[in-house]
């Protein structure tokens, strides 16, 4: 059984870091490259990186997001309890604090796995001309997807302390 666990571990350990990687590529890097890319009338236009790098890089982000968060409900369910995590340790007799702890990161991971499948992708879709949309749909679809993928980024970083500090502690 360990050895199952320690394999569900590093599977949701590589995935999210797949799947958080590309989420700060998004953010920090391609986002920004895009505005710079429409502002230079004389240059080659986002055209590149919309037709051939983010239809790819959002099918890794988009699956690594739900390979993480199985593979996360698996080690769950076979270390700290899938049920008491996802209830905070409200199902248990005396609640322990790595399991409320687990449990705020697992929350804060399914609602970065909704946004990516509800939000980010079927907007990306829009934006990037896989599905039709007229240029007004467009444009909200691009700032539905931008303020989702920001959300996501700042959900990272609690989301990222709250699963470490389950094993290696918190100071609360």
């Amino acid at each position: 059984m360990e050895f199952v666990l320690s394999i569900e571990r590093w599977i949701h350990f590589l995935s999210g870091v797949t799947w958080i990687g590309l989420l700060y590529y998004f953010n920090f890097v391609q986002v920004p490259a895009i505005a710079e890319a429409n502002a230079d009338k004389g240059g080659p236009g986002p055209a590149a990186i919309n037709k051939y790098v983010a239809p790819r890089a959002l099918l890794w982000f988009r699956w690594a997001a739900v390979v993480t968060w199985v593979s996360g409900a698996l080690y769950l369910m076979g270390s700290w309890g899938f049920v008491d995590a996802f209830t905070l340790g409200a199902t248990m007799d005396e609640p322990s604090k790595p399991v409320q702890i687990i449990g705020v990161g697992a929350w804060l991971g399914t609602i970065m796995l909704f946004n990516v499948w509800v939000l980010i992708w079927p907007n990306q879709k829009k934006v990037l001309g896989i599905v039709a949309a007229s240029d007004d749909e467009k444009n909200r679809a691009r700032r539905t997807a931008l303020l989702a993928s920001r959300t996501n980024t700042m959900l990272s970083i609690p989301m990222l302390l709250f699963m470490g500090g389950a094993s290696h502690g918190l100071p609360f």
